[in-house]
């Protein structure tokens, strides 16, 4: 029964990581869409400082001075996390304007001052595994669920403007599967943290792909709709200016 709980904890926390790796790549094609455009557009990088922050802080959580026996996979997943969206935030700074630029950067600088922080604070004035556990745990589980709330700035516009061009659906459809996987795995090793925090993850994703499904059909739509506008404003510009150049060669 030990040796099956066992194998559980580590073939959930396996799959666990493995969604979380694919959660943490499925923004790419919004970033390569960016790097086309050389502009950010409307997308938002909340998201992906949350997820910053978040990263960082369970990261710290796996550490065996937070936990004592600590947890290789929950540092291994979060330690890549980190470096990836460090990438992201790096993309959007790049194709942002000097004033959002700044500011991402100055939010960055003062998560990693915080997560710092507190890893020095716990490890010098809590003696004890379990008080630092409850601390970071504490910590982690808000930031975990503002993270995956985080797209709810996105589902704010999808709703206004009926259209899901800019919540994209791979991240929404991995932050679901990834709350899944990790709320199994804190079921088995029995992680009170870990596992509110992804069982709010799950709700929320839901909720995301809900919206995704509800407004789907209208984006390709309203897609059709401006490219159909834009190809008539060329036709009426060209018109025009052939006219314009007809009249003033007549006038000559």
């Amino acid at each position: 029964m030990v040796l099956d709980r066992e194998h559980a904890h580590v073939a959930f926390g396996l799959f666990g990581s493995i969604n979380a790796f694919i959660l943490l790549l499925s923004p790419l094609p919004t970033f390569i869409h960016m790097w086309k455009k050389k502009s950010v557009e409307k997308f938002s990088a909340f998201p992906y400082i949350v997820a910053f922050l978040n990263c960082g802080l369970w990261l710290l959580y796996g550490l065996p001075w937070i936990q004592q026996q600590g947890s290789l996979l929950i540092m291994t997943i979060n330690g890549i996390g980190l470096a990836i969206d460090m990438v992201y935030l790096m993309l959007f700074m790049l194709y942002s304007k000097k004033e959002k630029r700044m500011k991402i950067f100055f939010i960055i600088l003062s998560e990693i001052v915080f997560i710092g922080s507190l890893a020095i604070l716990v490890t010098t004035l809590l003696h004890c595994h379990k008080q630092r556990t409850t601390i970071v745990g504490t910590i982690c589980m808000v930031a975990n669920i503002s993270m995956y709330a985080s797209p709810l700035t996105i589902m704010k516009l999808v709703i206004q403007t009926k259209s899901v061009e800019y919540m994209p659906f791979y991240l929404s459809f991995f932050s679901f599967l990834c709350s899944i996987s990790w709320t199994a795995y804190a079921i088995v090793r029995v992680d009170f943290y870990l596992l509110t925090a992804n069982v709010m993850g799950a709700m929320l994703g839901l909720a995301q792909l809900m919206l995704y499904a509800t407004y789907y059909k209208y984006t390709g739509r309203q897609i059709t709709e401006r490219q159909t506008q834009g190809k008539l404003d060329l036709v009426e510009k060209t018109v025009s200016g052939a006219a314009q150049k007809a009249s003033n060669e007549a006038s000559v």
